[in-house]
C-alpha cells in the first residue's frame, strides 16, 4: 500500500490548487482523477465556455465593423471550428495542469477514488493511505423532474459545449451564468433563443438593477425572455422539442431543435465511501468546520461538494486555507460574503457584497452611486456603452456595502472592490485614490462619487 502524507480527491481548481499548496509546503502528496486532468473547470467549463465566448465576441464585431468605420465583406461562422477551438483551449489547459503536478513533484492516480475507514482510499481496487484526505471531487448539471437530459434532445452544459451542429432554436432553462452565457453565444452564433425563468428576473442572485439591464441588452441582441415560467413538460418524440410553460398568463408551447438545462449543479457525492467512513452529509453537501474538516478527523472536503458558493475561485482557496491549517499555520477563515461572482456573457456581470436590496433588508442606511458606461469616455471610444457600474456604502461609517457591473470587460475590474472591502476602504478613500483616464474602471470612482454627491461627469 501506497502512503502519502495528503490524498486529495478531484483535480478541478479545487483539487489541483489543493495539492499543489501541499506539496509547496512539504507534504508528500497525491491526486486522483477518474477523467482529465483540471476536472469539470478546464474541460467542461469555465474554460471551454470562454472559448466560445471569445468567438461569439470577435463574430459580433465583425457583424458590426462598420460603427468602426471598417468594412468587412461577408462576416460569416465557421461552427465546428469555433467548438474545436474551444476543446483545443481546454485541451491545454489540461497539459498545463499536468505539466504543475509533475513540476511540483505530485503523484497522479487515475481512477475513480473511494473513501475507506482507517484513512485510505481506495481506486479501482488499489488502496492507499494517507493521514490527510482531501474531497474534492465537485459538481455536475442538476437535473429537474420535468426536464430529464437524454443528452441529444434535452441537454447539459457538457453536450452545448461539443454540438455537432448548430441548432436553428434552442429554449435556454434557467438563467444563472451557464443560462445565460450559452444563451449569447448561441443567439451570437445566429440561434433563435428564448431563455425561460421561474424567478420574476433573470441572473436572480444579482442585484436588480442588474438584471433588468441584461435583460434590456439580450432583448436588443434578438434574445427572447420569459420569466415567472417554468417548464412543465417536455415532448421529445418528433424532430425536435416541444416544451410546454407555464406562465403568469396561463400556458405556452415552445418547440425548438434542442433544450438546454441550465438550472445549477449537483454535488458529486455519491459512491465515493461517504458512508463507508461515517461522514455528515446534509442532501448533497458535505458538512465541514471553517476549515473543512469533516466529523471524522483526517478527512476533509472543499469545492461544490460543501455548503457555499460553487465557483472555482472559492474552491482554490478553500483548498489552500484547508492544507495551510493542516501545516500549523496561522490561517484566517474565508469571508464569503466578500466572494466576487462574475457571468461572461456580453454585456458581462460582476458584483461583490450585498445588494441594495439586501442592505436595506439588513437595516443600513445606505448611500447608493451609479455611474452610466454611457458616460465614459473609454466605453464610448470602445463602443461599448451598455451598462453601469452600481456602488453601496453604509452612510454612518463609509463601509464599503456592495458594488455590481454590468458591461464591457467588468470581470476584470471587481478585484478592485473586493480589494477594498478587505481592506475595509471607505467611500472617501476611493474618491482620492486616482484612476487612469480613459479607461472602463474610472466608472468605479464615479460611482463612489455619485454616492456622495461629487460626481463630475454625470
Amino acid at each position: 500500500m501506497s502512503k502519502y502524507d495528503i490524498i486529495v480527491l478531484g483535480s478541478g481548481p479545487g483539487g489541483y490548487v489543493t495539492a499543489i499548496r501541499a506539496s509547496q509546503l512539504g507534504f508528500k502528496t497525491a491526486i486522483v482523477e477518474k477523467e482529465s486532468l483540471g476536472g469539470v473547470c478546464l474541460n467542461w467549463g469555465c474554460i471551454p465556455t470562454k472559448a466560445l465566448l471569445k468567438s461569439a465576441e470577435v463574430f459580433e464585431y465583425l457583424k458590426h465593423a462598420e460603427n468602426y468605420g471598417l468594412s468587412v465583406k461577408e462576416a460569416d461562422r465557421d461552427f465546428a471550428a469555433v467548438v474545436k477551438r474551444s476543446r483545443d483551449v481546454a485541451g491545454g489547459m489540461s497539459k498545463g495542469v499536468q505539466f504543475l503536478l509533475r513540476k511540483n513533484k505530485i503523484d497522479v492516480i487515475e481512477g475513480f477514488g473511494k473513501l475507506k475507514a482507517g484513512k485510505k482510499v481506495d481506486v479501482d481496487g488499489k488502496e492507499y493511505s494517507a493521514d490527510h484526505i482531501i474531497v474534492a471531487t465537485g459538481a455536475r448539471s442538476r437535473e429537474l423532474p420535468s426536464l430529464k437530459q437524454d443528452g441529444k434532445k434535452v441537454i447539459g452544459y457538457r453536450e452545448a459545449l461539443t454540438l455537432n451542429e448548430q441548432p436553428k432554436k434552442m429554449i435556454v432553462v434557467g438563467s444563472g451564468a451557464i443560462g445565460v452565457e450559452f444563451a449569447f453565444f448561441y443567439n451570437s452564433m445566429g440561434t433563435d433563443v428564448t431563455i425561460v425563468e421561474y424567478l420574476p428576473n433573470i441572473v436572480p442572485v444579482e442585484d436588480e438593477d442588474v438584471s433588468k439591464q441584461l435583460e434590456k441588452s439580450f432583448k436588443k441582441a434578438g434574445i427572447k425572455i420569459m420569466t415567472s415560467s417554468e417548464v412543465t413538460q417536455v415532448d421529445t418524440s418528433g424532430n425536435g422539442v416541444v416544451a410546454t410553460i407555464k406562465t403568469a398568463k396561463g400556458e405556452e408551447t415552445l418547440e425548438a431543435d434542442i433544450i438546454l438545462s441550465a438550472v445549477g449543479i449537483k454535488s458529486n457525492i455519491e459512491n465515493i465511501g461517504l458512508e463507508d467512513v461515517g461522514i455528515a452529509v446534509d442532501r448533497d453537501k458535505i458538512l465541514v468546520n471553517s476549515y473543512y474538516q469533516t466529523n471524522i478527523p483526517g478527512y476533509y472536503a472543499i469545492g461544490d461538494v460543501v455548503p457555499g458558493q460553487a465557483l472555482a475561485h472559492v474552491a482554490s482557496a478553500e483548498g489552500i486555507l484547508c492544507v495551510e491549517k493542516i501545516a500549523g499555520l496561522n490561517v484566517e477563515a474565508l469571508d464569503y460574503g466578500n466572494i466576487p461572482g462574475c457571468t461572461y456573457a456580453t454585456p458581462e456581470i460582476a458584483s461583490v457584497g450585498l445588494t441594495e436590496k439586501q442592505a436595506k433588508e439588513k437595516g443600513y442606511d445606505i448611500k447608493v452611486g451609479k455611474f452610466p458606461f454611457s458616460a465614459s469616455g473609454k466605453a464610448s471610444a470602445s463602443g461599448a456603452t451598455d451598462g453601469f457600474v452600481k456602488v453601496i456604502f453604509d452612510a454612518k461609517y463609509g463601509e464599503w456595502l456592495g458594488c455590481h457591473m454590468v458591461g464591457s470587460g467588468v470581470t476584470d475590474m471587481i478585484a478592485e472592490a473586493v480589494l477594498g472591502r478587505k481592506l475595509e476602504t471607505t467611500g472617501h478613500e476611493v474618491l482620492k485614490t486616482v484612476h487612469p483616464h480613459p479607461t472602463m474602471s474610472e466608472a468605479v470612482m464615479e460611482a463612489v462619487a455619485a454616492a456622495y454627491g461629487e460626481v463630475i461627469h454625470l
